[in-house]
């Protein structure tokens, strides 16, 4: 269960009132005359993410008026501002319930709010104990514990919080406990969870199996052991139901090669396996749900560094698929690793092809950092996927795959070029540059995500950030639930 989410408690817990600005003369019409008052003395107008605390003629006070507009987008984060500022009374423990009757969407959605609203990265500061990279500790209270909302889908909630830590855990990590050989471990451990199969191909292996794209681009930070290249392989599920595939980024660090980056740029690049996190944690959701699925994951995982074997500008390698990759610049990694993944899983003609990577500057600059741009070489999934992102308040915006600017990763000494000369649409050719490694006839999907919070906002502090994954499974779970009842 969520940290600070109860089933007890709920005859002592202290009730929240959710208003929206227009909802609260209403409930004053109701309220005494001291009541309303003290709402006037202390300033709360019910604005999205205030709340005031309603006292009694003891100065306990017995319930919270919260400013929640469920209507906008985001709106239900604010219940994930309110378990870190509610107040903790010994009494009674910090327990809150919400008085009021909500949907079971709604019930759902300011669940797993408060939940995600709890979580913390503080591992490595003094004093905290617990395993590598976990972020959450134990015997403390922090934050404000709610009761279950009434109608809220439990395990909905659970997984979902689950898949969001574990993203977000995974993310905010230095790369130091980090590295491609953690990132195939941390797959490991979920497969076992699961009962899934977990096959890992590391070093000059990679090049024995047909790898090398991922194999140059990994080389230079080590020829074995846990810093050196690998592509993660886990599968799950009967081979007779619809494959899905999920392929993640897994640039464990990213110094731009011998394009170096800049340190300011630099800084965050311990965030660029953001990809292969969000497909660990969309993976989670869909064998916890025990979705009817023959899943796979694919994640080349690799570190992205300086060395005498670094790839070089101009070099040109050979893919997977035999398309012949020319290295414009070294800091476009993402996309040369991402090409065996995808040509790998395009080989076994999925169902579903998902892609999810930090993958350029381009869809920061045009869609800013919190929300990611969706290509597609199917209309009818981009639509199915925008309308579960709606619906879910888990934003994505199509951009396209202009097939005008494919001669713009046109290659001089070989078949195509991993950067454009030109500055422009940075996110769509590199999106291009991926559909060059998957059929035609494959639905497929590519989401450029920032995986990251650059500011602390109600339920999303600063850091690490899964972004897209509540869309893409509830598009997945209604896919298969279509399948089964054409089955039947």
């Amino acid at each position: 269960m969520p940290d600070y989410l109860t089933s007890r408690g709920g005859a002592r817990a202290l009730p929240i009132t959710p208003l929206a600005p227009d909802g609260l003369a209403p409930w004053l019409k109701s309220q005494t005359a001291s009541v309303r008052k003290w709402i006037a003395a202390t300033g709360f107008a019910a604005e999205p993410g205030t709340h005031a605390l309603v006292p009694n003629g003891r100065g306990e006070f017995t319930r919270v008026v919260a400013g929640i507009d469920d209507g906008k987008p985001d709106g239900f984060f604010d219940w994930g501002g309110l378990a870190a500022r509610l107040p903790i009374p010994a009494g009674r423990r910090g327990i809150y319930r919400i008085d009021a009757d909500l949907e079971p969407a709604t019930a759902s959605r300011a669940a797993l709010a408060w939940a995600v609203g709890t979580y913390r990265f503080d591992h490595y500061k003094s004093g905290q104990s617990g395993d590598k990279g976990k972020s959450r500790t134990t015997g403390r209270r922090d934050f404000a514990t709610l009761v279950w909302p009434k109608g809220a889908d439990r395990a909905a909630v659970e997984r979902t919080a689950e898949a969001i830590f574990l993203a977000r855990d995974l993310i905010n990590t230095p790369t130091s406990d980090m590295g491609p050989g953690d990132l195939a471990e941390a797959a490991e451990r979920l497969a076992r969870r699961h009962k899934a199969r977990c096959r890992v191909i590391a070093g000059d292996e990679l090049l024995k199996k047909g790898y090398p794209a991922i194999h140059a681009v990994g080389r230079a930070a080590a020829a074995r052991g846990p810093r050196a290249p690998r592509l993660i392989d886990l599968t799950w599920g009967r081979t007779s139901h619809p494959k899905i595939t999920l392929v993640g980024k897994g640039v464990c660090f990213d110094t731009g090669g011998l394009g170096l980056k800049p340190s300011g740029s630099m800084k965050l690049m311990k965030k660029d396996m953001g990809g292969a996190a969000h497909v660990l944690g969309l993976a989670h959701m869909i064998m916890d749900a025990g979705l009817p699925v023959r899943l796979r994951v694919l994640i080349p995982a690799v570190e992205n560094s300086v060395a005498g074997d670094a790839m070089r500008p101009l070099d040109v390698i050979t893919s997977r698929k035999g398309i012949t990759i020319e290295i414009g610049h070294t800091d476009a990694e993402g996309r040369v690793i991402l090409s065996d993944a995808l040509a790998e899983a395009d080989r076994e003609n999925p169902d579903l092809l998902l892609d999810f990577a930090t993958l350029t500057g381009a869809a920061r600059v045009a869609l800013g950092t919190e929300v990611p741009c969706l290509f597609s070489n199917d209309d009818a999934l981009a639509e199915d996927l925008l309308a579960h992102a709606k619906d879910q308040r888990d934003p994505l915006w199509r951009l396209p795959l202009w097939p005008g600017y494919r001669q713009m990763i046109d290659g001089k000494t070989a078949d195509i070029t991993n950067a454009a000369e030109s500055g422009f649409a940075g996110a769509i050719t590199a999106a291009l540059f991926l559909q060059e490694f998957v059929s035609p006839e494959t639905p497929w999907a590519h989401l450029d995500i920032m995986a990251w919070n650059t500011t602390s906002r109600p339920g999303r502090p600063e850091g690490g950030e899964a972004m897209g994954i509540r869309a893409l499974f509830a598009a997945i779970e209604e896919r298969v639930s279509r399948r089964k009842q054409g089955e039947d």
